[in-house]
């Protein structure tokens, strides 16, 4: 299976915007290390035969419903309940601010 390398750790880092001190990326290689031999441990577990689990609890099942379509707002009565709108539509603030690479 993979091995983790302070390679990896770096392209997480980048990935995930995450700047770390020397100390903070040591205890991360140690951990992530861990975990990725941990997981290379339990690949050699033998699962033939096994059915996949989806709950913990065999009792447990996903509720749903039928797809209805209901009584719909106008425009108005929606917008009306939204702090900020422009042009017939619901205004939110920037969640992703893109840097020129």
């Amino acid at each position: 299976m993979a091995h983790f390398d302070e390679n990896d750790l770096l392209k997480l880092m980048t990935l995930s915007r995450i700047e770390c001190c020397t100390a903070e990326k040591e205890k991360f290689y140690t951990s992530l290390s861990r975990v990725v031999a941990y997981i290379e441990t339990l690949s050699e577990v033998n699962t033939d035969g096994i059915a996949p689990c989806n709950h913990i609890l065999e009792t447990v099942s996903n509720v749903t419903r039928e797809d209805i379509v209901g009584e719909l707002l106008s425009r108005e009565v929606f917008l009306a309940n939204a702090p900020s709108h422009v042009g017939g539509m619901v205004k939110v603030p920037p969640i992703i601010k893109l840097t020129p690479s």
